[in-house]
């Protein structure tokens, strides 16, 4: 028999073979039998160049015209498969029938802003750092140039676990935790949840909060005015303003409160509104430079390093992002409220 009579007994067994396989899988077995690279028609074609030079030629396009017949049953039988499997799956139910689109989730509004916070410093080339959310007091105030019986810690209004051990009140103790792991320079953010014992229209017992630290040999307070003016307007848009009003933190010296200009104002396009209180600003921050007795703490020399600190609420952010006038709202879980985002 010659080796196109083959190619045609070839193709014949492969359309029969084709149309008793029941499923895909068998399908793709039989396929690579007849069609595959080691397959019975290609091995035809490798017998092609013992032929005399006279029969080559038609003997190729024997072959080929077998293997062109052989996949158009192929295709055929393997439609017709995927068309009885399709069948079989949606028997009773209406094909014409428009989708049930399932519910689609969607990123919580502190969620957003949190991740917008970081990607901005995480753009001007601060790391993030995480640290426990139960935390010593060293860690949480000691450490921070608080020690015991100073007026600064009635303002955390802490949660205390046990003797010496808090639920912390502020994301610092991941900077002095930072700072006691590796040497400067430092260029980092820590973003988190704190706690307080506080609950009223602008504050909740757990909030999050994100915080920054800087330390090199030379670190300026000019530095970190254009570092809070180039994230207020990357936040905020690019007209946004900011002053800054001289404060205390026990943990920097000097140390300030910083305010951008508000944003429902900008909005309504008046002068002064009932959120800012007709000044034109909202208190965002506050910041400093580092105090030396927190790098005498962590073991810096402060006659070599310098640094500054600054910290925000990103629950306050999104409501000013938002517009939300509560921030109780922002964990009650309502839908009607959450839905809007």
């Amino acid at each position: 028999m010659s080796l196109s009579q083959q190619a045609s007994t070839l193709a014949a067994e492969a359309a029969e073979a084709f149309d008793r396989a029941a499923t895909e899988a068998e399908l793709f077995q039989v396929k690579s039998r007849y069609l595959g690279k080691k397959g019975a028609i290609a091995a035809l074609l490798r017998e092609i160049p013992g032929l005399p030079p006279a029969e080559r030629s038609t003997t190729g396009a024997a072959i080929n015209r077998a293997k062109r017949d052989a996949q158009e049953a192929f295709d055929a039988r393997l439609a017709a498969v995927r068309e009885a499997a399709l069948a079989s799956k949606v028997r009773g139910l209406d094909p014409t029938l428009p989708p049930r689109l399932p519910w689609a989730g969607h990123l919580h509004p502190v969620r957003r802003a949190w991740q917008e916070v970081c990607d901005i410093f995480v753009s001007m080339g601060y790391a993030i750092e995480e640290g426990p959310q139960i935390d010593t007091d060293w860690h949480t105030f000691e450490a921070l140039n608080i020690p015991p019986g100073h007026p600064a810690r009635e303002m955390q209004d802490t949660f205390y676990v046990q003797e010496g051990v808090v639920l912390r009140t502020h994301t610092s103790p991941v900077q002095i935790r930072t700072m006691l792991r590796r040497p400067p320079p430092i260029r980092m953010i820590c973003p988190g949840a704190v706690y307080r014992r506080d609950d009223d229209q602008t504050h909740t017992p757990m909030f999050h909060q994100v915080e920054g630290l800087v330390v090199d040999r030379r670190t300026t307070m000019a530095d970190l005015k254009g570092t809070l003016a180039a994230f207020a307007r990357a936040f905020f848009g690019p007209d946004a303003a900011v002053r800054f009003r001289a404060s205390y933190f026990p943990f920097t010296e000097p140390s300030a409160e910083v305010d951008v200009s508000c944003v429902f104002c900008d909005r309504s396009g008046e002068a002064g509104c009932r959120i800012c209180k007709d000044t034109g600003w909202l208190e965002v921050l506050g910041a400093g430079m580092v105090d030396p007795e927190v790098f005498r703490s962590v073991g810096y020399d402060p006659e070599v390093y310098q640094g500054f600190a600054f910290g925000m609420g990103i629950d306050r952010l999104a409501m000013l992002r938002y517009g939300i006038p509560d921030l109780r709202l922002l964990f009650r879980n309502d839908l009607r409220m959450l839905e809007q985002f």
